[in-house]
C-alpha cells in the first residue's frame, strides 16, 4: 500500500489530548507518526495531501444505526449505508438488530461483520438482539452472540418492558461484561402516541406521549442495574428529567451510560410543524426546555456519546397521515454538521464535540477505533469546521433521504474520509 503524508492540517485527537497544527504519516494503512507543523522531510514515494488548514480527526464512530439489509433493502443496503457513512466522515457503525430476520443468530453477526469489511469503507459492529426476534418475550442466546462478535445487546426502539425480563437480561449479559442498551420509554404510557404530550400535540389533534414516560423507564432500569451490577446504556435520551436521573446514577458510581442524537439537541417539537412526518421520531421531539437540558448534559459530560440514530425510511413510509407515518430519520451524512452547530453556538468546544463522536462511543462499544495513536488503523476524517453546505433531501449520499434537516444550511463540511489509509470519500467542489 501507498504511504500518505497529511500536511497543513489541524490534528485533533481527543483520546490523547492532541490538538495542534501538524503532519500525519500513514504507512500500509496504519498511522505511523505525527509531527509538528513545518517539519521538514518527506518519505520517498509518499503521496502528500495538503489539508489547507482543515481539521484531521479520527474517523467518526456511530453507535446507533439501522439499515434495511437484510429484509428491507428498499430502505437502505449495506452498500448505500457505506456511502452515506463515508460522506459523513464515519468509518465505524454499530447497527441495530431490528432487521428481518433479527440479529439473534451468531451466523448473522459474523455475516454482517464480513459484509462491512467487503465494502472497504466501513467497519460494521452488530448489536445482538436482546430477545428472540426482538419481540420482548424471551432472552436471545446472549452468550453465543457475544462470542460471535456482538458488541452489545438491545431490541432497538422496542423497550424491554417486563421488569423481570430486564433484570434477567442485565444479570446474564453482565456475566459476559456485555452492555444492555435500552430504549427509554415506558410502553404503556407511550401507547400509540406520536408526539410529546402538551399544547402542540393537543392543537394538532395528535395522540401524545408524556415526557415522564422516559424518566419512569430510566428510573426503573437504574434500580435494576444497581440490583444486578449490570452494564446499562440508554439510547437517544431526550428529556431533562431523564438526564438528571442518569446524572445522579453516575454520581452514585453505577455503571450507567447514555447517548443522544442530533434531533434532540438541535430541534424541538415545533419542527413537526404542520404534520411534518420527516420530523417524526421515537422518542418524539421535545419541548425547548428539554432540548436545552440535553445541550447542558452534553457539555457537562452526563451524555457519553452522540449517535446519528440513522433510521432509513422510504418516501411511502413517510407520506402518510402523521399518526400513521413511520418514525425515524436519516442521520449519518448530517451527524458532524449538526453536532458542530453546538460548537458554533458555544455549547461545546470542538474537542468535546469530536470526543463525543470518536473515542467515547468507541470505548462504549469496546473497539479500538476513534484515535490517531501510532499503530492504529488509519481511519480518518478531514473536515472544514467553518465551511457551509446545504442539506437537500433527494441529493444525499445513500438510498434513504428522510432527513429532518432538509433545507438546513450547516457549517462543517467533510472534505474527505479514509478507511485503513484508502480514500473512500472526496467532497465535490462547492
Amino acid at each position: 500500500m501507498s504511504t500518505l503524508l497529511f500536511e497543513n492540517v489541524r490534528l485533533l485527537d481527543p483520546s490523547s489530548g492532541l490538538d495542534e497544527p501538524g503532519r500525519l504519516l500513514i504507512r500500509d494503512g496504519v498511522i505511523d507518526a505525527t509531527d509538528k507543523a513545518g517539519a521538514e522531510g518527506t518519505p520517498e514515494d509518499a503521496q502528500v495531501i495538503n489539508g489547507q488548514g482543515a481539521v484531521l480527526c479520527p474517523g467518526l464512530v456511530d453507535m446507533r444505526v439501522e439499515i434495511g439489509e437484510p429484509g428491507h433493502e428498499y430502505r437502505e443496503t449495506i452498500a448505500s449505508a457505506a456511502r452515506a457513512a463515508s460522506a459523513g466522515g464515519i468509518t465505524t457503525i454499530a447497527i441495530l438488530p431490528t432487521c428481518e430476520p433479527a440479529i439473534d443468530n451468531p451466523a448473522l453477526v459474523r455475516l454482517l461483520r464480513t459484509r462491512g469489511e467487503e465494502t472497504g469503507a466501513i467497519t460494521i459492529l452488530p448489536y445482538g438482539a436482546l430477545t428472540k426476534g426482538c419481540k420482548g418475550q424471551e432472552l436471545a442466546e446472549i452468550g453465543l452472540l457475544h462470542e460471535a462478535g456482538a458488541v452489545a445487546f438491545t431490541d432497538g426502539a422496542r423497550a424491554i418492558d417486563p421488569a423481570k425480563l430486564m433484570r434477567l437480561a442485565l444479570s446474564y449479559a453482565g456475566g459476559f461484561g456485555a452492555m444492555v442498551v435500552q430504549h427509554p420509554e415506558e410502553p404503556s404510557l407511550a401507547g400509540s402516541g406520536c408526539a410529546t404530550a402538551g399544547e402542540l400535540a393537543t392543537r394538532l389533534g395528535l395522540p401524545g406521549i408524556p415526557p415522564v414516560a422516559e424518566a419512569i423507564m430510566i428510573a426503573r432500569d437504574i434500580r435494576l442495574a444497581e440490583l444486578t451490577g449490570g452494564r446499562l446504556h440508554f439510547g437517544h435520551v431526550s428529556t431533562g428529567e431523564g438526564v438528571n436521573l442518569i446524572r445522579q446514577a453516575k454520581a452514585r458510581g453505577l455503571n450507567v451510560t447514555c447517548d443522544t442524537a442530533p434531533p434532540y439537541f438541535d430541534l424541538n417539537e415545533n419542527a413537526i410543524g404542520d404534520f411534518r412526518t420527516y420530523a417524526k421520531f421515537s422518542p418524539p421531539l421535545r419541548a425547548e426546555e428539554d432540548r436545552l437540558a440535553i445541550c447542558a448534559a452534553l457539555a457537562d459530560g452526563t451524555i457519553d456519546a452522540i449517535a446519528s440514530d440513522h433510521l432509513p425510511r422510504d418516501a411511502d413510509d413517510k407520506r402518510l397521515p402523521f399518526a400513521q407515518a413511520a418514525t425515524g430519520g436519516t442521520g449519518m451524512v448530517t451527524l458532524l454538521g449538526v453536532t458542530l452547530a453546538r460548537v458554533h453556538d458555544g455549547t461545546l468546544t470542538l474537542p468535546q464535540a469530536i470526543a463525543l463522536l470518536t473515542h467515547k462511543p468507541a470505548a462504549l462499544l469496546g473497539t479500538s477505533a476513534g484515535t490517531l495513536a501510532k499503530g492504529a488503523a488509519a481511519d480518518l476524517c478531514l473536515f472544514a469546521p467553518e465551511q457551509s453546505w446545504l442539506v437537500e433531501a433527494g441529493k444525499l449520499p445513500g438510498r434513504a433521504q428522510n432527513t429532518p434537516f432538509d433545507g438546513r444550511p450547516l457549517e462543517g463540511r467533510v472534505l474527505g474520509t479514509w478507511k485503513a489509509g484508502r480514500r473512500v470519500y472526496e467532497a465535490t467542489s462547492a
